[in-house]
């Protein structure tokens, strides 16, 4: 995995941020980048007898998106998934920059982050799952949910105390709220 040669965060034991060394990087975030399934869901999807697939969204962690935009950083939802529903989710919150069907994320963040005038270091990226690894090894706070997959969990900075879809989401924005308080 490739870090972003610019951005060279301190390393505690472990990899792993002290609270310090979190606080400091919360403090630089200006755009937030969220995987969906097992980040903004548990990761189940759920099947009608049609064939419509379903997910369950938090309404905590939503709460906490409008929250983290009301406080002036952007937010973007970025998913190999191409479910309605996502689009749906984001629309409601007011996250004007969903990308659904996304198979090189990391391309799109960046993408983003240029018409956006954000650089990577300045980005929080959350993801469960292997297709998540190249962002984030290339942002400044790679996070992770706590049931995220053991390479993901090796190779995020902070790790949250709830599992994706329980509340991972509304963690990270709450910290991300009172930091600029």
């Amino acid at each position: 995995m490739r870090r972003n040669p610019i951005h060279k965060p301190l390393m505690s034991s472990g990899g792993k941020m002290t609270q310090d060394e979190l606080l400091q990087s919360l403090k630089r975030v200006k755009l937030l980048s969220l995987d969906v399934d097992g980040v903004l869901t548990d990761g189940g999807l759920y099947y009608t007898d049609d064939g419509h697939q379903m997910r369950k969204f938090n309404v905590k962690d939503g709460m906490g998106i409008v929250a983290v935009m009301a406080a002036g950083i952007q937010v973007c939802i970025i998913t190999a998934s191409k479910a309605d529903v996502i689009t749906r989710r984001a629309r409601d919150l007011g996250v004007t920059h969903v990308f659904p069907g996304t198979e090189d994320k990391l391309q799109t963040l960046r993408n983003l982050c240029a018409e956006l005038a954000i650089n990577l270091e300045d980005v929080a990226h959350m993801g469960d799952d292997v297709n998540d690894l190249p962002v984030l090894g290339a942002v400044g706070l790679p996070i992770t949910v706590a049931d995220g997959v053991a390479e993901v969990l090796q190779a995020a900075r902070h790790v949250t105390t709830r599992d994706g879809g329980k509340g991972a989401v509304r963690e990270i924005c709450d910290l991300l709220v009172r930091i600029r308080r």
